[in-house]
């Protein structure tokens, strides 16, 4: 058997696709949103979930594979019990960027950052994750693209971004005659107006290109119905128990596919680090 990983998410996704995710969630009354039905389907496939028609078996067994199920405002959207952080987004076309609203993109996610909350920080003893990265194309109804790499092939260091957040926020306080606010955010102006009723709150908007954009180099997307593909890297795919790989790799057929590529590495470009490029469509 294997256990609950992203090579198991894979092998469920690959054994039991599922392109109108909305009708499939709204029928069950799980999801009312496309973006809903998304995130319910990455927990299903880890949880191997998706033919339980029975809600109360459904959320036992993700309580079992679960330690935490987030929000919309802080990262991430869910953590495996002792394993990742998974973190969904949803775009409408295979070529938009992904929006992050104020929270930059992590390589890993650490137990004392700032954005996550006290419940996520409190759900295990951990102190570090890795963050897989979860994106869905959405088309209408339907799933067309599904995308997984994670942080540590996908983002830069936390103090590559914590350096510029520090620049624009040291800049902010040098401007003269105004009145700052302590605040998590880039900045706040309090008093702005005479009567001393009006404040300017200024956030950071980070966005970062689609995975299938930044990994063009080492995949050429297909025009099929759907089409799944990851970007591991070689250290995290054979961390994984071996059984788990095998299972996967007897998988492979005209549809599925993994092969060695070599990426990028975040930091410096210059380094090339052994991966491997998972493809299925239909």
């Amino acid at each position: 058997m294997m256990s609950v990983n992203v090579l198991s998410a894979i092998a469920t996704i690959v054994k039991s696709p599922i392109g109108e995710l909305k009708s499939f969630y709204t029928s069950r009354n799980r999801a009312n949103s496309m973006g809903d039905a998304l995130e319910n389907y990455i927990m299903d496939v880890f949880a191997n979930t998706l033919d339980e028609t029975n809600e109360q078996r459904r959320l036992e067994i993700i309580d079992q594979i679960f330690s935490y199920k987030g929000n919309q405002n802080n990262p991430p959207d869910m953590i495996v019990r002792q394993g990742d952080a998974i973190e969904v987004k949803k775009i409408e076309n295979s070529g938009a960027a992904l929006p992050l609203n104020s929270s930059y993109p992590k390589a890993k996610l650490y137990s004392c950052s700032p954005m996550i909350t006290k419940t996520c920080r409190s759900c295990e003893d951990w102190k570090e994750k890795d963050i897989l990265y979860s994106v869905g194309v959405v088309n209408d109804e339907h799933l067309t693209k599904l995308f997984f790499v994670y942080g540590i092939d996908y983002a830069a260091s936390a103090e590559i971004y914590e350096r510029i957040r520090t620049v624009i926020s040291s800049g902010i306080e040098e401007i003269t005659d105004v009145e700052l606010a302590e605040t998590k955010e880039l900045g706040r102006v309090n008093r702005v107006d005479p009567l001393g009723i009006t404040y300017l709150r200024i956030r950071g908007m980070w966005h970062i290109e689609n995975p299938a954009k930044v990994f063009s180099y080492v995949y050429t997307p297909v025009d099929n119905s759907f089409e799944f593909t990851a970007v591991i890297n070689n250290e995290k795919y054979y961390s994984f128990p071996s059984n788990d790989r095998l299972v996967l790799e007897k998988m492979v057929d005209g549809s599925f596919n993994i092969s060695d590529v070599k990426i990028k590495t975040p930091d410096n470009p210059a380094v090339l680090k052994g991966a491997k490029l998972i493809t299925y469509s239909r």
